[in-house]
């Protein structure tokens, strides 16, 4: 069994910045994949930023300059640092992860982006 526990969403103002945690634990022994996605209402999951275990890392256009996406594979944890956030960057934002070919999903945590 694998959990992921996301947190730190909320609700922050146009500019303001989150930062966003998925903790894995269960049966991992290594994590290849960790990455990040989002689905605002009535539009489909989208991918935001990803990592590899080789620390490679993918940013959607719309998160290069502003998103950072960071693993500490100590902590079986991926984060994802927000900044000048905008108002469409609201969303429900869900972790993923890989290990051992296998693919899993956070609940999902909500961030709120005020104008």
């Amino acid at each position: 069994q694998v959990q992921l526990v996301e947190s730190g969403g909320g609700l922050v103002q146009a500019g303001g910045s989150l930062r966003l945690s998925c903790a894995a634990s269960g049966s991992i022994f290594s994590i290849n994949y960790m990455g990040w996605y989002r689905q605002a209402p009535g539009k489909q999951r989208e991918l935001v930023a990803s990592t590899t275990s080789g620390e490679n890392t993918n940013y959607a256009d719309s998160a290069k300059g502003r998103f950072t996406i960071s693993r500490d594979n100590a902590k079986k944890t991926v984060y994802l640092q927000m900044n000048s956030l905008k108002p469409e960057d609201t969303a429900v934002y869900y972790c993923r992860i890989s290990t051992y070919g296998n693919f899993y999903w956070g609940q999902g945590t909500q961030v709120t982006v005020s104008s």
